[in-house]
């Protein structure tokens, strides 16, 4: 070896050394889905379904399955929304749907939000959330319901808490998902006030 390796490197005084590059600015734009969405939105709801119990789930989206959901939300006047930086790269997406197909529960949806895993702890969540509930309102719709699984639920229970939803009931043990039984936390939202 070198004498040079054995010797500490040098350093350059603070005032000498670049300034460091400032931490880019986490940005985005809330719009409403397009069918050229569809695709990086089926990947990153299947992300969720292979990977974690936030969905009970556990059939992955083909192509097509993603188009349908996305066309019978869009037929139905329902909001399908999407959030995307600003060079086009999807981070999250969220859509009402039918809580039941009764013709009874027309007015009432349950809602879905899906955040790209870099896009977590940045408030995005609040503002999908907060965007899908104005869209509800405007569809005429009338009650939101979260049906949350209950195994590390505080973030999403700690969301739909801070846009308004209420604990309207838990079941125990009604899903079965890797391997164990997982319950429900149901929250609603009155979107009449």
């Amino acid at each position: 070896m070198l004498e040079e390796e054995y010797q500490p490197r040098r350093v350059l005084p603070a005032h000498l050394r670049p300034a460091p590059e400032p931490e880019a600015v986490f940005s985005y734009e809330i719009r409403a889905a397009e069918m050229g969405d569809v695709p990086s939105i089926r990947e990153m709801y299947n992300h969720y379904v292979l990977n974690s119990s936030i969905t009970l789930s556990d059939t992955a989206w083909s192509l097509a399955d993603a188009r349908r959901k996305f066309d019978s939300a869009r037929q139905r006047g329902y909001p399908f929304i999407v959030a995307v930086s600003p060079g086009g790269q999807l981070l999250g997406f969220a859509y009402v749907y039918p809580w039941k197909e009764k013709a009874a529960f027309r007015f009432s949806v349950e809602n879905h939000i899906y955040l790209g895993p870099a896009a977590t702890g940045k408030g995005l969540g609040k503002a999908l959330l907060g965007e899908l509930i104005e869209r509800a309102k405007a569809a005429g719709l009338k009650e939101m319901v979260a049906v949350i699984a209950d195994k590390n639920a505080d973030a999403s229970i700690h969301l739909h808490e801070s846009l308004g939803f209420k604990d309207v009931g838990h079941m125990g043990k009604v899903g079965y998902k890797y391997d164990r039984w997982l319950g429900t936390i149901m929250m609603a939202k009155n979107l009449r006030r």
